[in-house]
Parts: C-alpha cells; sequence; structure tokens
C-alpha cells in the first residue's frame, strides 16, 4: 500500500488535515534464538516490511486509534493511558509503548489520532508486534519533541511487550525494529546492549523466509515457561557458580554440571542456551570472513538444538526445515522467532530459489496439509519517518 493510499485511508477515518508518517520494519533473526532474554547474542536484521504508523496530533483529550488490518477502534483518555486493555487487543501494543512515555514522566496534555496499517504476515513469527510498537515510539517521540534515543526507544518497545501483552521478551525484535540497518545485520549482546552493524554480503546467495502459516502465539505461555525454566537452570548453576543469566557460563564451564541437575527439562533449556550464544559468535565470525557454508551449518545446528533441546520447532517448522535442507544449492535452514508456528529462514543460492519454493511448497503441503507461503528477503532499515 502506498503512502497516498495510506493518506487517504487516515481522512476517510479522522478528517481532512495534515498527517505524519512512519515506518519500522519486522525482522528475521539469522541466528541466536531464545538468547535474548538469556543475557545472551543475537543476529537479526530488520526486513522491508513493517508497519506504518499515521498520526495527526489534536486539541482532543484522548487519543484514537485505528487499524487496516483489524476492526476494533479504540478511544483512550490522556488520564487512562497506564491502563492495559482486555487480554488480545491489538490496542495494547500502542497504548502499551505510549504508556511507557508517561512513566518515563513525560506528560500529554492533548492527544492524537492514529492509523497503523501492517505488512509483516501476523503470526509468522517475524515481529510484527515489536514492529507496531517501535512505530508507535518513532512517533510519538517526533511528534511530541520529547527527545528519547533509538535505543531507549526499543525498550520502551520491550516494557510494553511484558505489561500490556503479557510475554516477558528479550530486547532483540524491538532493538532490531529500531536500530536495522539496510544490508547489515545487527551483532547484538543483549546483556549490555552493545552492538555492531555487520554487512551481510551473500554474493548470489538470497535469504528466503519460509512462512508455515501455522501461527505461533507468544502470549500462549509457551514462551513465558521457557523463560521460567531458564531461571531454574540458573538457580542450580549458581549453587556452584554465581551466575545472574545463562551467558554467563561457557559450554565447556557448563559440560562438568549437567550431572548436577535435578530438573531434566532446565538443563536441556541451558544447554541449548549457552550452545547457541557460542553458535552465534561462531556464526558471525565466518560471515566476516566470507565463509557461508559454515555460517549455513551454524544455522542447521542452530535448529536442531531448538528442536531437541529447547523444543520449540514443532511438526511444521521441522518439517519445513527437513525439506529445505533435501534442495541442492540450501547453505543452511533453520527456524527463525520464537517458535511454537512462524517461519523459517534459509539461505539459498540463487539459482535454485525458484526451485527451492516449489519443491519445499509442495512437499510442505503433502506433509502438513498447509499452504506456506515463502518471502525473498531485502535487509532494510529501522524506524524513521517517511512523510
Amino acid at each position: 500500500m502506498n503512502t497516498e493510499t495510506l493518506k487517504k485511508e487516515f481522512r476517510e477515518i479522522y478528517g481532512d488535515g495534515e498527517v505524519s508518517g512512519y515506518f519500522s520494519p519486522g525482522r528475521v533473526n539469522l541466528i541466536g534464538e531464545h538468547t535474548d532474554y538469556n543475557g545472551g547474542f543475537v543476529f537479526p536484521c530488520a526486513l522491508t516490511f513493517g508497519t506504518y504508523c499515521l498520526i495527526r496530533k489534536t486539541n482532543n483529550p484522548y487519543f484514537r486509534f485505528a487499524s487496516l488490518n483489524l476492526e476494533t477502534k479504540e478511544q483512550i483518555s490522556i488520564e487512562a493511558l497506564t491502563t492495559p486493555l482486555q487480554k488480545g487487543n491489538w490496542v495494547n501494543y500502542p497504548l502499551g509503548t505510549i504508556a511507557q512515555f508517561v512513566k518515563k514522566g513525560h506528560t500529554f496534555k492533548t492527544g492524537a489520532d492514529i492509523l497503523v496499517y501492517g505488512n509483516v504476515p501476523g503470526g509468522a513469527g517475524l515481529s510484527s508486534s515489536a514492529s507496531l510498537e517501535v512505530a508507535t515510539a518513532v512517533a510519538i517521540n517526533d511528534q511530541y519533541n520529547f527527545g528519547i534515543g533509538k535505543v531507549d526507544l526499543a525498550l520502551m518497545g520491550q516494557k510494553a511487550e511484558h505489561e500490556f501483552a503479557g510475554v516477558n521478551c528479550g530486547i532483540m525484535d524491538q532493538f532490531a525494529s529500531a536500530m536495522g540497518k539496510a544490508d547489515h545485520a545487527i551483532f547484538l549482546d543483549c546483556d549490555t546492549l552493545d552492538y555492531e552493524l555487520v554487512p551481510v554480503k551473500l554474493d548470489g546467495i538470497k535469504i528466503v523466509i519460509g512462512n508455515t502459516n501455522s501461527p505461533h502465539s507468544l502470549d500462549s505461555g509457551k514462551y513465558n515457561e521457557r523463560v521460567a525454566q531458564c531461571q531454574a537452570a540458573v538457580e542450580t548453576i549458581s549453587k556452584y557458580k554465581k551466575i545472574t543469566n545463562l551467558a554467563q557460563i561457557t559450554y565447556e564451564e557448563f559440560k562438568p554440571l549437567e550431572a548436577k541437575f535435578d530438573n531434566e527439562v532446565a538443563k536441556k533449556r541451558a544447554r541449548h542456551v549457552i550452545t547457541e550464544i557460542k553458535r552465534t559468535t561462531d556464526a558471525v565470525k565466518e560471515l566476516k570472513a566470507g565463509k557461508i557454508e559454515t555460517f549455513g551449518q551454524l544455522m542447521n545446528g542452530s535448529h536442531d538444538s531448538l528442536k531437541a533441546d529447547y523444543e520449540v520447532t514443532g511438526h511444521e517448522l521441522d518439517t519445513m526445515v527437513e525439506e529445505a535442507r533435501k534442495i541442492e544449492g540450501v547453505i543452511g535452514s533453520r527456524m527463525t522467532g520464537g517458535g511454537f508456528g512462524g517461519s523459517t529462514v534459509s539461505l539459498v543460492k540463487e539459482e535454485t530459489v525458484d526451485n527451492f519454493i516449489d519443491q519445499v511448497g509442495k512437499k510442505y503441503n503433502e506433509r502438513t496439509g498447509l499452504t506456506p507461503e515463502f518471502y525473498v528477503a531485502e535487509i532494510g532499515q529501522g524506524g524513521h519517518k517517511i512523510f
């Protein structure tokens, strides 16, 4: 949908007048899954699809929210900006983000009219919620001249997810949506928020996202359950080595402690996180050295660990990855995002992409009864004003 159409839709809902527009992308994580809330490394990149946020400040004592994707509309008084709506209401994401400005001590004397439109496939595990939060944060910050830096805006989006959506997510999704740069991935230390923008040079290779169309839902409880299991692992390890998160222990240090675990599930969760952090740091080194084949092998190892030790893949994601790996010209393939449905990410030689989409799509449909969607991804820019 182009910007003129978006402006027209805004005016049909809210009436004539000036309107400003902002965009923040979804993300795909190349490697480093379920490490972010454990203080580890991740390696995401921003995409070229995401969420558009159109906004007009008003003299009204309330904010109005509408979406071109969903029918629900809300009007929230400026006195009620820190009160979540009923669980499952999409307005909780932008509302929760605006609430963070209030909690930081910023005041709204008047409200605004807001219209959002997203072209991130919902439930695909490509961070549609984070892109909505960041788009809102960037728009509000700019319109009200609050002067908050983008890293803090990302953190505010994360807090909105915790407090208004009930998902104890790490910082990766919002950080990638806010800080992404075209043709670069972000090597992020989720403990310190130190980061490096790494050029993604994939000569003759494409990033292909495979949407299983088996939607994931991070507020289903399974995600928060994994967070709790990791915390249980920290408590066990801390009896022998004082740590506050799983990123603070190497696999060499962890291995002799495996026998000390009474809780087998917590041990498996810890093993995934600790080995995944090493895979991620190794993968970035290999990418910088131009060793794409080794990078792909590490992607494969990531998925296998997410399947065996973290148990967040499931039949659909595993089927998509299995079929992808059978195709000649596939460098690596893994699930991406929180899991429990969603999408895969594969590195595919350019001349193989059409065959990959055809064959993997066909075999996946035969085995699951679901029709997948594929996107050849371009790496885009973080949250910014577009008009």
